[in-house]
């Protein structure tokens, strides 16, 4: 979803370091994080072993607050409204920068509302098919049948106006086919409903439906982009099945609500930075294809500006509409 600056993690470091003492000891108790889908889903799937070792290298507990509804925007409506206190923050995404275009009335701006800190992990879209429901073993096959076949596929999302719903609209754009939209409060019930057979796809990020694809229960038929993911060296790139032009990512980061005191805010980014050097994370990561965020808090900021538009143009492209 865009191009990643790649400004390293020490870009947080220096920052967060000259203004670390400034709110002494941190955190003095648990630390709230907001995470607007229900668990089991793509967000979930970071923010667990997120808060894990943010427990371990802090001794407080990073509590994950699920609050779905919306597309996502219920859970940062709520997240906006919390106290800036510094034990408060909000793990979003992809589906946030989206939501501006779509949602014509959101009780929050991403932008005025909430300090962007940090992206925190990125990973490809991949379409994954319940292989009951569609018996192939390659995108093409899929697009011939859909072509002699107008009509008789769905697909789920993670909810209107979500990067999932926006990824299977521009597949439908470029592909020229017809598949019925069907969104629900999250990947995850969604995801499951696809291993129950009542769907027979979803365009989603490749971290909630890693371990469902390793399992056999899903079958992933591409990854969008132009590179094979290293995670699933075995499934061909949107470029060579023949969409060149076919590129999303899901992304997550982290954002503190508006008036959060500056110095708090490098308290915490000084433990993502110790949280994306740990070896359980790094594993965590690489086993959902994804890769820990390389942007610094300006550029972070500067990406999640340069996505509200870009995707706006593709929801005027699409003639997406809330379902």
């Amino acid at each position: 979803m865009g191009a990643l600056a790649a400004g390293g993690l020490s870009g947080w470091a220096g920052l967060a370091q000259a203004q670390s003492s400034a709110a002494g000891e941190w955190p003095a108790k648990p630390v709230n994080l907001i995470v607007p889908f229900p668990a089991g889903g793509g967000t979930d799937a970071f923010a667990r072993p997120f808060s894990s070792q943010f427990s371990k290298i802090t001794g407080k507990t990073l509590v994950v607050d699920n609050r779905g509804g919306a597309g996502g925007t219920l859970g940062a409506a709520i997240a906006a409204k919390a106290p800036a206190d510094g034990y408060n923050f909000f793990m979003g995404g992809a589906h946030h920068v989206i939501a501006p275009s779509v949602y014509p009335r959101l009780e929050y701006d991403l932008e005025r509302d909430f300090v962007p800190l940090a992206l925190l992990a990125s990973v490809p879209q991949v379409l994954v098919v319940n292989p009951k429901n569609v018996p192939f073993n390659t995108v093409q096959e899929l697009l011939a049948d859909m072509r002699s076949k107008p009509g008789k596929y769905n697909y789920g999302s993670a909810g209107s106006g979500s990067s999932h719903h926006l990824a299977g609209e521009l597949f439908k754009l470029q592909t020229k086919t017809s598949i019925l939209h069907i969104p629900y409060k999250g990947a995850g019930p969604a995801l499951q409903d696809l291993i129950a057979g009542n769907l027979d796809m979803v365009f989603d990020g490749l971290g909630s439906s890693a371990q469902h694809i390793k399992s056999g229960r899903i079958k992933a038929l591409m990854v969008a982009g132009k590179e094979r993911n290293p995670a699933f060296p075995d499934v061909p790139c949107a470029a060579e099945v023949g969409l060149p032009d076919y590129t999303v990512t899901t992304w997550y980061g982290l954002w503190a609500p508006k008036n959060t005191p500056a110095a708090m805010q490098q308290h915490m980014l000084q433990e993502v930075q110790k949280i994306g050097a740990a070896e359980e994370v790094k594993t965590a990561w690489a086993r959902n294809g994804a890769e820990y965020g390389k942007l610094n808090q300006q550029q972070f900021a500067a990406m999640i500006h340069s996505e509200i538009q870009r995707w706006a143009q593709v929801v005027k492209a699409s003639g997406v509409k809330l379902d």
